[in-house]
């Protein structure tokens, strides 16, 4: 009981302690992942299809994906040190996009239009080029934090240093690939086949989910680790480990979506190797946990 406490303590301290733009960033966060469970519950309501360009699934998965994504990197980088100007710049970039994209992405659904490669109409072509302006805000905002946790001496414990540098990498690597789907689905409008534009980005939309989120997993199976009294050698074992387990099912869905191949048509081979991949990451999630209930820390 007493590591949960303390757990606790040290998450409410995120918000208590945190930096004024890092609760912003939690607090927006908070407001797009809520509106991704409202429409979610006018999906509910209204029907319709799930899948497709013009679909409550968008305003559904941005919501909730951007509303994680800012107050996962915002709590993430709380953990590193940098310039408090590249700080607020860097998250100040992602919490502006981020809005806009869930924004635009919901008033498009409402509209009953695609959201995409659409350039049917003047506002429809200000949307889609606006929503593309938010994507490359998000890169430089990754790029620039991408920078500063390289930086000798940003992150303290070598488990957090390691599991912040690469939840970082892959979610950069994430925003690359939906720059890709980007571009080629811009191709296959501009060539006058929007259909087509919709089923070659959407080919990548495995590898680009796969990867964005171990920004989240990966620091904070760190910070769990954190509690247990282990020296720091072995946390920075079990987060190595944790980080095989996740990069390994990530190469295999990014080379799958790079060669046109769907998950469900994988060869066995791949299915095995992820499979593997996912099991690393569960021991590393498992000894984790029972690292901490068998030897938590003692100064809590």
């Amino acid at each position: 009981m007493g590591t949960l406490r303390a757990m606790e303590r040290d998450l409410a301290s995120a918000w208590s302690g945190g930096r004024r733009v890092e609760r912003v960033a939690y607090l927006v966060g908070a407001v797009l992942f809520a509106a991704g469970v409202v429409h979610f519950g006018v999906f509910l309501v209204d029907g319709g299809p799930w899948e497709g360009p013009v679909s409550w699934r968008k305003p559904v998965t941005f919501g909730v994906s951007f509303g994680v994504t800012v107050a996962t990197v915002a709590w993430v980088v709380s953990r590193v040190r940098m310039g408090e100007r590249v700080r607020v710049v860097a998250l100040g970039l992602l919490v502006v996009a981020s809005v806009v994209e869930v924004g635009l992405i919901s008033v498009q659904a409402w509209r009953g239009v695609p959201s995409h490669f659409n350039f049917e109409s003047g506002v429809d072509s200000t949307i889609s080029m606006a929503l593309a302006a938010g994507g490359a805000m998000i890169v430089v905002s990754a790029v620039v934090l991408l920078v500063a946790a390289f930086r000798r001496g940003a992150v303290e414990a070598a488990g957090m240093r390691v599991a912040v540098r690469a939840g970082l990498v892959l979610f950069f690597c994430a925003l690359a690939v939906g720059a890709a789907m980007i571009a080629r689905g811009s191709i296959a409008v501009r060539g006058g086949d929007p259909q087509l534009a919709y089923t070659t980005a959407g080919g990548l939309k495995p590898a680009h989910a796969m990867a964005m989120h171990a920004v989240l997993v990966l620091p904070v199976l760190a910070w769990v680790l954190g509690f247990a009294r282990w020296p720091e050698i072995a946390r920075l074992r079990v987060v190595q480990l944790a980080l095989v387990g996740y990069a390994v099912p990530t190469v295999v869905v990014g080379v799958e979506s790079a060669v046109g191949i769907p998950p469900s048509a994988a060869p066995v081979l791949a299915d095995v190797v992820a499979v593997l991949g996912f099991a690393l990451l569960a021991l590393a999630g498992v000894l984790a946990v029972w690292g901490v209930a068998r030897f938590p820390r003692r100064d809590i």
